[in-house]
C-alpha cells in the first residue's frame, strides 16, 4: 500500500524506497513485480530522470487494500 500511495502523483525510486521504508533488496523485488503486473508505470520526468506512478489498475488496487483494511481494523 505504501508504494502505490507514494506513486499516486509520481515518485523517484529513493523516495518510494524511504516512504515506504523498505530496504533496497526487497524494494527492487516489489518495483519489479509491481512493474510486470501493470500497477506501476515508469515515465521520464523530462529531465533524464525516471519517476513511477500508479496505473489506473494500481490505484484501484489501492482502493481495494484500504477497503479490506477499514474491515480488518474494525
Amino acid at each position: 500500500m505504501d508504494v502505490l500511495t507514494e506513486t499516486l502523483n509520481g515518485a523517484n525510486k529513493t523516495r518510494i524506497m524511504y516512504r515506504a521504508n523498505l530496504n533496497f533488496m526487497r524494494f527492487n523485488h516489489y518495483l519489479s513485480e509491481m512493474l510486470d503486473n501493470g500497477l506501476l508505470m515508469k515515465e521520464n520526468n523530462g529531465d533524464g530522470r525516471f519517476v513511477y506512478k500508479a496505473t489506473k489498475d494500481g490505484r484501484t488496487l489501492l482502493e481495494t487494500l484500504k477497503k479490506a483494511k477499514q474491515f480488518i481494523s474494525i
